[in-house]
């Protein structure tokens, strides 16, 4: 398969999707398909060899401007390339296939209000982006890159979001393939992983028996950090507890919350991480009350080191849970003591090694293997229907 991947920047130490990418990249590569790599940056470093990446060039400007000059700049050199199939995983018109790891505009926007305790400052945060001309531009871009002209081929990274499809943009849920994330277990793999735990618990300043819950995330707000902490407030036993917090090296502000709310002690605030295996090694649970997620790669992460994950129904990663066998899921962040209460239900450290080994087995049904043979089969069926067309 001769196959374009298009995305304005590929550095994977940023995570998430750019990581990712690199991912598929790699054995799509190894398979011996010919790709070729659209972006106006990327890693060299991180990236095989063989990849054929081609420089595209975006003009300075309204930073909300910049998918339009990716997406003219694209349209401006697929075509003579002529290959089999091109593939957005963000902001990118005019591309074959469309399978948006951020989820849509449309929902990231009204989920993202959530975040609000208040519902004063849901409707007044929903005013306001009625005077934000980014917020146009975006909504305006998404639906031209959805229902603008010959409409791609569509892929959604969970029943969730394509939920977010019909609801937002009328799509109907026939017309949208769902194919879960995944991610490279190999990345997690480590023979001395007692060793790191060990090392990395003492770097924290943590008992060996304490019981240690990961928060990972660079946007603390939507993540559901704040709620969060309320919830370890409210834990009726808190000795032995602690919570790692790791991401975004600015924690002033939840610093000082802690402090008022008296858990400064059961909270570690640690800092970004551009390898976050020893974070997880040294954990014994992963809790994500985020607003919303996609599809969350972190879920997954957790699943391979063998962790127990608290997360909401918010997000896509949920489907690939089992509870209470491998995890919990609440129904609002904001609940703080239903958190609270999810919280305390790992403090058992025998429930908590039952559920460890099937969040383990559950990581291993849905593999990054697996996940690479559908995405091929989706593409194949992507470049049949353009041929005919």
């Amino acid at each position: 398969m001769n196959l374009a991947i298009c995305h304005l920047s590929v550095m994977p130490a940023r995570g998430g999707c750019e990581k990712h990418i690199v991912d598929l990249v790699r054995r799509f590569c190894l398979d011996g398909h010919q790709v070729h790599l659209y972006a106006q940056e990327w890693d060299a470093d991180a990236l095989p060899a063989n990849l054929q990446c081609h420089h595209v060039p975006v003009a300075k400007g309204w930073r909300p401007g910049r998918p339009w000059r990716f997406s003219k700049a694209i349209a401006e050199v697929l075509p003579a390339a002529k290959h089999d199939v091109s593939l957005a995983f963000d902001k990118v018109a005019g591309v074959d296939v469309q399978y948006p790891a951020g989820g849509l505009y449309a929902a990231t926007v009204r989920h993202g209000l959530n975040k609000y305790r208040s519902h004063g400052m849901r409707r007044l945060a929903s005013l306001a982006r009625l005077f934000d001309p980014a917020y146009w531009s975006f909504r305006r871009f998404e639906r031209q890159q959805y229902l603008v002209g010959r409409q791609p081929f569509m892929i959604a990274n969970s029943d969730f979001v394509r939920r977010q499809f019909q609801r937002h943009l009328g799509i109907d849920r026939s017309r949208v393939s769902v194919l879960h994330c995944a991610i490279d277990p190999d990345r997690f793999a480590a023979i001395d992983r007692p060793a790191r735990r060990v090392a990395t618990r003492a770097d924290w300043g943590v008992d060996p028996k304490d019981t240690v819950a990961l928060f990972v995330a660079m946007n603390y707000r939507l993540k559901g950090l704040e709620p969060l902490l309320h919830a370890v407030a409210r834990m009726p036993q808190r000795e032995g507890f602690r919570l790692a917090v790791v991401g975004d090296p600015k924690t002033g502000p939840y610093q000082r919350l802690a402090s008022r709310l008296g858990i400064a002690a059961n909270v570690r605030f640690l800092g970004f991480s551009s390898d976050p295996r020893n974070a997880y090694f040294a954990s014994d649970l992963l809790v994500h009350p985020t607003f919303y997620d996609p599809c969350s790669l972190v879920v997954q992460e957790a699943q391979a080191c063998g962790l127990p994950v608290i997360t909401t129904r918010y997000n896509g990663a949920a489907e690939l849970l089992d509870p209470p066998t491998d995890g919990l899921v609440i129904r609002d962040p904001h609940d703080r003591d239903e958190l609270a209460g999810a919280l305390s239900y790992f403090l058992d450290p025998i429930r908590r090694q039952n559920c460890a080994r099937a969040a383990l087995r559950g990581g291993q049904k849905w593999t990054f293997d697996e996940h690479y043979r559908q995405l091929v089969r989706l593409l194949d069926e992507a470049a049949r229907r353009k041929c005919a067309a």
